[in-house]
């Protein structure tokens, strides 16, 4: 199978159990924490229809990579690449049963059906990448440090049990991590998006266990989202998302659903975990019906868990 044949999920799966490379037999798909890792925020999201100025979020001296087919009608950004890491949550978007997968033609995490789309001949078809080694990586050692902070024993990072309690600007985040003091220290900042992504627990959802995406220990203010459901947050990082709108925005993890208005009604369509950009600045009013071909609900006031590295 060469790199650049497109699968579905079924197909992905299956043939994981027959791959053979470099004398390995034991590849399989990879987690959604295996895969994000390969992803770099020194690419440019571009026009969706359009290869100019086009530079991949993965590190092309290293690993293949190719846009979409636009001469077999994709769009350049159908670069979607598949994980093992199904959302557990209560979305119906393209049909239900939703995996989460990389793009690294625009930078994101959404979830992807795994099933036939309705409407649609056969399912969608993804790249991939399969993995070898490690099953441990990506999971979580929580610590509750008695103070309100938590350290993850895995990564070395200690972070504050309890978000910023408000949405707030990109801008207005940074300034909020640079005076913070808490527990005796000083040093908090935004976790980059990398951090932020490996604190969600994708087996947690509002659908499923009416909690954020996020381990018990962590307390998630609940908002209410675009629907009227009891939902969570966004929340931001500290990584620019370069685009061709000159960096005005930044990128975030969602820990609640990841709304887009949709068929003419607002729902999950991405899944909690799911990782986009939003403007760091603005007015989200002037996005009533969200913004894309899924509406994505634009969020420009969103919240805050700090960081800070361990001494």
């Amino acid at each position: 199978m060469d790199y650049d044949d497109k699968l579905t999920y079924g197909e992905a799966v299956s043939q994981a159990e027959s791959f053979n490379l470099a004398g390995y037999t034991d590849w399989r798909l990879p987690s959604i924490k295996e895969l994000y890792s390969l992803i770099m925020f020194s690419g440019l999201d571009v026009d969706p229809m359009s290869d100019s100025e086009s530079k991949p979020f993965i590190n092309v001296d290293f690993f293949d990579f190719a846009y979409g087919d636009v001469e077999a009608g994709e769009r350049i950004i159908d670069a979607q690449f598949v994980t093992s890491t199904l959302d557990v949550g209560d979305s119906q978007f393209g049909g239900g049963n939703l995996m989460f997968g990389v793009n690294f033609a625009d930078g994101r995490i959404k979830g992807y059906p795994t099933g036939n789309r309705p409407g649609a001949a056969g399912g969608k078809t993804f790249y991939v990448f399969y993995v070898r080694g490690n099953k441990n990586y990506g999971q979580n050692d929580f610590f509750d440090n008695g103070d309100g902070t938590i350290t993850d024993q895995a990564s070395g990072l200690m972070w504050m049990r309890e978000d910023s309690g408000e949405g707030m600007t990109w801008e207005e985040a940074l300034e909020y991590a640079e005076n913070r003091e808490f527990a005796g220290y000083n040093n908090w900042r935004l976790p980059n998006i990398k951090e932020l992504q490996s604190i969600v627990d994708y087996s947690r959802a509002p659908g499923a266990t009416s909690s954020a995406a996020i381990d018990p220990l962590f307390d998630c203010t609940e908002i209410q989202n675009e629907a009227g459901q009891p939902d969570f947050p966004f929340f931001w990082s500290g990584t620019t998302h370069e685009s061709t709108r000159n960096g005005t925005s930044a990128a975030y993890v969602s820990f609640g659903r990841a709304m887009g208005y949709f068929d003419g009604q607002w729902q999950d369509v991405h899944g909690a975990g799911a990782q986009r950009s939003d403007p760091k600045t603005g007015d989200a009013g002037n996005y009533p019906y969200g913004h894309g071909p899924q509406g994505d609900a634009i969020r420009i006031n969103n919240f805050v868990r700090l960081v800070r590295d361990l001494d």
